[in-house]
């Protein structure tokens, strides 16, 4: 998100959350790996076999998870073979579960095959399909970005937009 400064320049916010967030989950096989963990696969080969991943990818993108603190390594020894470690989701790790929620049912709306959506998600209580909805902290139901306006927080940081430099003499920018 950019603010419009003074004289109509773009400023840029330094410290976005959304590019972080990015930084730390923005890639396929980090969103592959937390579906299996969400679904309770916690070992290695278990998530190699259920992800696709290359055991080089996906033993990288396990690293990471356990160094941002979305994952954390739990040691475990079956009889007659070494420890080894199996990956459990963080607090971190479990706050992210309606962001996922949110994509897997985008993916369903736009992206999935003419039977339906592969995956249905249930509420083990009552057997009903979840469902998500933004609300506001008044209880109103917010139906979009439509209705949302961003304000500047308390810890916004923008930069100083870059002023374009004049070409060379007698150039035609574009």
């Amino acid at each position: 998100m950019s603010e419009a400064a003074p004289g109509n320049l773009p400023l840029r916010l330094e410290n976005c959350s959304i590019e972080r967030a990015l930084g730390v989950v923005g890639e396929k096989w980090t969103f592959l790996v937390l579906r299996e963990a969400f679904s309770g696969v916690r070992r290695f080969a278990d998530m190699q076999a259920a992800t696709g991943a290359p055991r080089q990818v996906l033993s990288a993108r396990l690293a990471r998870l356990v160094e941002e603190g979305l994952l954390r390594k739990v040691p475990y020894r079956e009889p007659g073979q070494r420890q080894r470690d199996e990956y459990r989701l963080t607090q971190m790790g479990l706050d992210l579960y309606p962001t996922l929620v949110a994509l897997m049912q985008w993916g369903d709306r736009y992206l999935s095959d003419h039977e339906g959506p592969p995956t249905l998600l249930t509420h083990r209580g009552c057997g009903a399909p979840i469902e998500q909805h933004f609300r506001c902290t008044e209880g109103h139901e917010v139906s979009g970005p439509r209705e949302v306006t961003a304000l500047p927080g308390p810890g916004m940081r923008l930069s100083p937009p870059a002023l374009a430099s004049p070409g060379p003499a007698g150039s035609a920018g574009g």
